[in-house]
């Protein structure tokens, strides 16, 4: 049986998610429906670094939002900072603005109590929850470490020394991760030398650079390198093995007793209108109905998890608590 611990990381990361972010829009809606035509102002917050994988599920959301013809004009950003806590202050200080949402997810979470961050999620609309991703352990395609056996027996022997690098900063899942892994193999948590970085894009040149000894995060942040053997995957954190890295072990098969998702969604400014949240989870659900919508989950190996309204407002406030008992067992919150 898994530990309690892996139990509860496992229901913490029981989501992927998209969140749009906005700043200052000022077109008008033209509706939700063919009929109407497409809605239109629109912004969407990544609140990290290009490349990651807040930002590539943004960017896919609008791009598949442009195509299906629900939207138009859709514009996505960056504003990079603490563990996406930067982008979380902007949504709440746009209060009532209908037109800006954030791309957000677990990371967040725990972000807003690592860097003691005077704006919460509490304070944002919740729109919607989108998609879930299991997590990968990938080396450089150089790497000593030829199996997931390899690096545990090293990891283990020197726990300071083996360096694992992850696109989130403390509290958030590419640092939940290895810490429930170093607890499964019995390293202790507080030993791990985890270094983070502000999302994938810049955690994948430290991976190929051989700045750390191996890195952690959503596995669809990998596959370009993958493909290109650049990036090798020694396990996946999947109950079950990922169709798009059919040669990857789950940590399960290695034998390692431990499962971790990570999920991902989008939160809005407060205090926006009815009518504003009714254009936003409307699109959002004409989007996930797409067949275009569909073709990228299967492309970037994402499972779906839709959830809109007041069941993914519950969910967001579960999430938040148990982020907060583990980060405050770490010490960190």
């Amino acid at each position: 049986m898994r530990t309690r611990r892996a139990v509860v990381v496992s229901a913490l990361t029981a989501m992927s998610m998209l969140v749009v972010g906005a700043c200052g829009a000022t077109a008008e809606k033209k509706g939700t429906s063919k009929s109407d035509g497409p809605v239109t102002g629109l912004r969407i917050m990544v609140p990290n670094t290009p490349g990651g994988g807040y930002d590539t599920t943004a960017r896919t959301a609008a791009k598949v939002m442009e195509d299906a013809k629900i939207a138009s004009g859709i514009q996505v950003f960056n504003l990079p900072g603490a563990g996406g806590t930067v982008g979380l202050q902007r949504t709440v200080n746009e209060k009532g603005n209908g037109k800006l949402a954030m791309q957000m997810g677990l990371g967040v979470v725990g972000a807003a109590y690592t860097s003691k961050s005077k704006a919460t999620l509490s304070q944002t609309t919740p729109l919607a929850k989108m998609v879930e991703e299991a997590g990968a352990v990938v080396v450089p395609k150089d790497s000593p470490y030829k199996t997931i056996g390899d690096l545990v027996t090293a990891w283990k022997s020197d726990p300071k020394n083996v360096a694992v690098g992850g696109g989130s900063s403390l509290g958030g899942p590419d640092h939940l991760l290895p810490m429930q892994l170093a607890k499964a193999v019995g390293i202790e948590p507080k030993k791990v030398n985890y270094i983070g970085y502000d999302g994938g894009g810049e955690l994948l040149p430290a991976i190929l650079g051989n700045k750390i000894a191996f890195g952690v995060s959503g596995f669809g942040e990998f596959l370009d390198q993958i493909e290109a053997g650049q990036v090798r995957v020694l396990a996946v954190t999947s109950e079950k093995p990922i169709e798009a890295l059919k040669d990857a072990p789950t940590l399960k098969s290695a034998g390692i007793d431990m499962v971790f998702t990570n999920w991902r969604g989008i939160v809005a400014p407060p205090g926006i209108s009815d009518a504003d949240t009714k254009v936003w989870v409307d699109s959002l659900t004409a989007m996930h109905g797409s067949k275009e919508w569909e073709a990228e989950l299967t492309k970037h190996g994402w499972t779906d998890a839709f959830m809109t309204g007041d069941a993914f407002a519950t969910f967001l406030t579960d999430q938040d608590k148990a982020v907060a008992d583990i980060l405050a067992e770490l010490g960190l919150a």
